[in-house]
């Protein structure tokens, strides 16, 4: 019994298809290692973002794995077209996140009117991604327009009244109990640990005001994911040439080799 969740179908080599439809048809499989055959009754729910009828067409997927998967569709549209979705997420992702006792933020509605207009290419998981690096460089802190990314800094027409709305009664831009509230020279800080390494900011971080959370903060951790953040960062500006990325980090080339290998970061002609 059970539930299997077979996640970007849509992506899964040919070969694969082939042993996937042989499961779902005889309902049997058997372990790598093994030449017992098992049998297997399992809900399969597959999702893809991929249009699976293209695929077909140009022979990248089976049609009869399709007919076979395709037996009740849900179809989500994008999250570009679906903008009221996003205050409710970023709320929930952020819950998520504290229920996991890693941090916590709050965004105010000029940063979550500016999310709202961006076209989200990556729907959810992008999102989800641009929530985490938030937490991660605003621990406890309160988010503005001015601390999101560039690219998601968006401005424009207002939003619809019911948008609007939403933005305004969604909890995660109230700012949570004992938070101590952020400062200019609080935002200004926080946004030199985001763009100093990357940029000719000859600035010391041991001089910017950070505040520390009450219950502490896994600081190795904390220190990890912002290296890793600013790692990516000067690998994307210097469009994939490590030693370009080394000089706006200022570090040995061959260091910062061994950090990308450590994070399993790829240069994007990998």
């Amino acid at each position: 019994g059970g539930t299997l969740f077979l996640d970007e179908i849509g992506d899964m080599p040919l070969p694969m298809q082939v042993k996937l439809l042989r499961v779902l048809q005889e309902r049997t499989f058997e372990k790598v290692g093994s030449n017992k055959t098992q049998v297997a009754n399992v809900r399969v729910i597959a999702a893809t973002h991929r249009n699976l009828e293209d695929h077909i067409n140009d022979g990248r997927f089976r049609e009869d794995l399709f007919y076979r998967l395709n037996v009740f569709p849900i179809e989500m549209p994008a999250l570009r077209d679906r903008p009221e979705d996003i205050p409710l997420l970023i709320n929930e992702l952020i819950k998520r996140i504290e229920h996991e006792s890693r941090g916590t933020i709050r965004l105010t509605p000029a940063a979550i009117t500016s999310l709202c207009r961006y076209p989200w290419p990556g729907n959810v998981r992008e999102l989800a991604n641009v929530v985490e690096r938030l937490v991660i460089l605003f621990p406890y802190g309160q988010v503005d327009f001015d601390d999101l990314p560039e690219k998601y800094q968006l401005e424009g027409d207002a939003l619809s009244d019911e948008l609007s709305a939403i933005i305004a009664d969604t909890p995660m831009q109230q700012a949570p109990r004992n938070l101590p509230e952020k400062t200019s020279k609080d935002s200004d800080a926080n946004r030199s640990v985001n763009e100093s390494s990357v940029t000719d900011n000859n600035e010391s971080l041991s001089t910017q005001t950070i505040s520390l959370p009450e219950d502490g903060i896994d600081l190795k951790e904390h220190l990890a994911n912002l290296e890793y953040l600013l790692i990516k960062q000067a690998i994307d500006e210097a469009e994939g040439v490590v030693a370009h990325a080394a000089t706006k980090l200022k570090m040995r080339r061959t260091t910062l080799v061994e950090k990308m290998r450590k994070y399993g970061i790829q240069r994007e002609s990998e």
